[in-house]
């Protein structure tokens, strides 16, 4: 099952679920709303699929969650993309979050803030807590996964470094484009065997797959429930592959007109341009 959030004129903004080419609106509820309903929910949910929808061409996609309590993201947790910086493989994992301003969707322009000229790409698989929780077990921490997104970590480096941490940089607005969908548990199976891909501008700049983080899903989920409440709706980017743009020789840094296309494999693709503050 595929939850959206989707917004046109006549309506206003609506959850959905995305079937085909149509969109199926879910009538009172936004998608956390349903997260927080639990499996009983998500069951009433599917019955919608068989339903007349909307064209998806007539429809904005939001963001899938447009309002979590939380968006975490990880950081070097590809060994091969911690190589390419020649930073040290991290024995724990490195948490950062964005703002919830940075959130956009998956065919919105990304902005490119005027005080900043080294802004960079990076395709990640994202997954959504469905069920609230502290101190879970890795071996159970998979069953509070609601489901996974496409994500992508825009970053400014040259605020990024420049700041000596990484909140700024990362939360620009329009910095976190995520989606299509918001694809439950069930679609995937295992999280840890997805490819990833992020093309710039028709050009594959990163191509990897979830079996080479340094730190999955579940042992996230687990860890970071040591030390704050899991609760449905939100956010974690999980990191990126190498070929990140900073590190290139020559850099190569996002400018207008830039077209980004990141995809995970079975969750779709982020199509988003680049456009000039």
């Amino acid at each position: 099952m595929r939850l959206v959030t989707f917004e046109m004129p006549e309506l206003g903004t609506r959850s959905g679920l995305l079937v085909g080419d149509r969109v199926v609106e879910i009538p009172g509820r936004s998608v956390r709303d349903i997260l927080t309903g639990g499996e009983r929910c998500l069951d009433q949910i599917r019955e919608l699929e068989t339903r007349d929808g909307l064209a998806l061409g007539a429809a904005r996609l939001a963001t899938p969650v447009p309002d979590p309590q939380k968006i975490i993201c990880v950081g070097q947790n590809y060994r091969d993309h911690c190589l390419e910086q020649n930073a040290p493989i991290p024995t724990s994992p490195i948490i950062f979050t964005k703002f919830i301003t940075s959130l956009t969707g998956p065919r919105d322009n990304i902005l490119l803030p005027r005080v900043s000229q080294q802004i960079d790409y990076e395709v990640e698989l994202a997954f959504v807590i469905g069920k609230a929780g502290k101190h879970i077990p890795a071996e159970r921490a998979l069953e509070h996964v609601a489901g996974y997104m496409v994500f992508n970590d825009v970053t400014a480096r040259d605020i990024q470094f420049g700041d000596k941490q990484w909140v700024r940089g990362k939360s620009c607005d329009t910095f976190a484009p995520c989606g299509p969908a918001l694809v439950t548990r069930d679609e995937i199976g295992d999280p840890q065997n997805l490819k990833l891909e992020m093309k710039l501008n028709g050009q594959v700049m990163q191509s990897s797959n979830t079996s080479q983080m340094i730190f999955g899903v579940a042992y996230l989920i687990s860890f970071l429930s040591r030390t704050l409440t899991w609760t449905p709706g939100d956010i974690v980017a999980t990191g990126t592959p190498p070929g990140v743009g900073v590190f290139r020789k020559p850099p190569v840094f996002l400018k207008p007109g830039d077209r980004l296309v990141a995809t995970v494999e079975k969750l779709g693709s982020l199509e988003n341009t680049c456009v000039a503050e």
